[in-house]
């Protein structure tokens, strides 16, 4: 284990509703053994309203969030990342900075909230089940026993959390 908590980077291309929500869920339930970053490979560079106004109803930090590029994370200076988790299909596809160290990555899709049309009330239940999602993944990554695990049975992990019963990514 690092002598710090364990950084994790969420990211997705507009880095303004899935990742900011894992960032804030991970720095919220990640009892200081874990520091969320989030970042965007096309940062729409402004935070969805719907998820700081979801992220405040439940008490959950929303200081210093913000839409940022990912290339904030591939400069020196930057934090040490232990893992890169992809929460969008498109940003995983997309070429990645080279990561300074070597983190573990995985991929856990989650609907882009931000998609979802009709009425707010209809846009706020998106925002929720995204939230949900996030939320059930993070508590079990947070749960894993990262110390004895090997950098491949780890990975393997956490790309299992990014699939359903089925074996089908959710």
């Amino acid at each position: 284990m690092p002598d710090r908590p364990y950084h994790v980077l969420f990211l997705c291309t507009g880095n303004s509703a899935r990742s900011i929500l894992a960032e804030s869920l991970l720095n919220d339930r990640g009892a200081g053994r874990f520091r969320g970053f989030s970042a965007g490979s096309f940062p729409r560079g402004a935070v969805n309203a719907h998820a700081l106004d979801l992220l405040r109803r439940l008490n959950l930090p929303t200081e210093g969030l913000r839409s940022k590029s990912w290339d904030e994370f591939a400069v020196a200076g930057s934090p040490p990342l232990d893992f890169v988790i992809t929460v969008c299909d498109r940003a995983a596809g997309e070429v990645c900075p080279v990561w300074p160290g070597r983190p573990v990555t995985a991929h856990w899709d989650v609907p882009d909230p931000a998609a979802a049309g009709g009425s707010d009330i209809e846009k706020a239940a998106a925002f929720r089940k995204a939230l949900q999602a996030l939320e059930s993944r993070i508590q079990l990554f947070v749960s894993l026993p990262i110390a004895s695990l090997d950098e491949r049975t780890l990975k393997r992990r956490l790309d299992a959390l990014g699939r359903d019963r089925s074996g089908r990514e959710t």
